[in-house]
């Protein structure tokens, strides 16, 4: 059995025509197991209750033993990375994880709201995973090969121009996220 936990980012409510709730709904059609939870006071999160929220999710889509797949998107990863919802007793049913546009510290602490996110200890998670970020993502300057996946050894897929890869990027159904959803040998590719 597998279960498909997906995290979203910051000041994001869940809506409709974002490609992590497009995905949510095509698994849910699919008679896949998805856990999409709104983590608690978006507009300005705290990291604790974040993690907090995250990890009961975890164990949510792992009830019953299922194995799951993590999506978090920005803050969602930044999380991921820092906070470690997978260190829950749940975390050993992690099989993969997608990490898309994380967004730097350097971002983080010129913004109140998530300054806080910007001081967790990144790591590596234990399951395996892939980053997908854009060439220009402004929530992320430095870029994500440099931040992310050079020094924690992450695989890295580049999608040339695709800004933070929200809705105003053209970020609403995606594909290729699906099928690595259904696949976990297929491709990401643009939009």
């Amino acid at each position: 059995m597998r279960a498909f936990l997906i995290l979203h980012g910051w000041d994001n409510f869940r809506p409709p025509g974002h490609w992590q709730h497009e995905l949510a709904s095509a698994l849910r059609r699919r008679g896949e197991r998805v856990v999409y939870p709104q983590l608690p006071d978006a507009a300005d999160p705290d990291v604790e209750a974040w993690r907090a929220a995250a990890a009961a999710a975890l164990d949510e889509a792992a009830a019953d033993g299922a194995r799951v797949t993590v999506i978090a998107h920005s803050l969602g990863a930044a999380l991921w990375l820092g906070a470690r919802p997978d260190d829950s007793e749940a975390g050993a049913v992690v099989d993969r994880v997608l990490l898309v546009s994380p967004p730097s510290p350097g971002f983080l602490r010129g913004n109140p709201e998530v300054a806080a996110f910007a001081e967790l200890p990144v790591s590596r998670p234990a399951a395996q995973t892939r980053i997908v970020a854009s060439d220009a993502d402004p929530c992320c300057p430095e870029g994500a090969w440099t931040l992310f996946a050079e020094p924690l050894g992450i695989p890295l897929t580049t999608i040339p121009g695709g800004g933070h890869l929200t809705i105003a990027a053209g970020y609403g159904e995606w594909p290729s996220v699906l099928d690595w959803c259904l696949d976990p040998t297929a491709a990401i590719v643009p939009r």
